[in-house]
């Protein structure tokens, strides 16, 4: 049995190599690290897939952004399983529990750079209007309106909006 929880302090370390492991030493590398480096996830919006232990086995965050012309938005990533644990949809049970945190925040629309052909399941489109800050195939950069409209239309470059991880230094975790 496994539960998605709100993640907390305790995670870190275990997201941490988990992550190292899903993405490898180049995962500090990518375009998207750039709008999350040195900020804080979005409040209330990360989460561990944890076993029946307690052992983090999953994790999805969602991070503060301004889409261009679209205004105030979501970026999601990075998403990981433990390779033992893929395959049993914990993935999209990980996917459907982010979208609907973040709806329930008042989010607008989510973006992320992935597999069209994973997240197209959950309403996730290529984006077209909108750019990075930094290199990234096209066809890989996918948007989720959760509001209507939240993207018709969008241009410009996709900027960090959170907060500074030094500005809260309980890093908003737990309760």
């Amino acid at each position: 049995m496994v539960t998605i929880i709100p993640e907390q302090i305790i995670h870190v370390p275990q997201r941490e190599a988990l992550l190292d492991r899903a993405f490898g030493p180049k995962r500090r590398r990518k375009t998207s690290e750039r709008l999350r480096e040195g900020r804080l996830h979005a409040d209330s919006l990360a989460f561990a897939v944890v076993n029946r232990s307690g052992r983090l086995i999953g994790t999805v965050r969602l991070w503060d952004i301004e889409a261009g012309s679209a205004g105030k938005a979501l970026l999601l990533g990075p998403i990981a399983i433990d390779a033992r644990h893929r395959g049993r949809g914990l993935g999209s049970a990980m996917m459907r529990h982010a979208i609907a945190a973040a709806k329930a925040s008042g989010a607008r629309a989510i973006l992320l750079v992935g597999d069209q052909s994973f997240y197209s399941r959950f309403g996730f489109a290529r984006l077209e209007g909108l750019a990075l800050p930094g290199p990234v195939d096209p066809d890989r950069f996918l948007g989720l309106e959760l509001e209507p409209g939240a993207l018709s239309g969008a241009t410009g470059i996709v900027s960090a909006a959170g907060l500074p991880a030094l500005e809260k230094p309980e890093l908003r975790f737990g309760t």
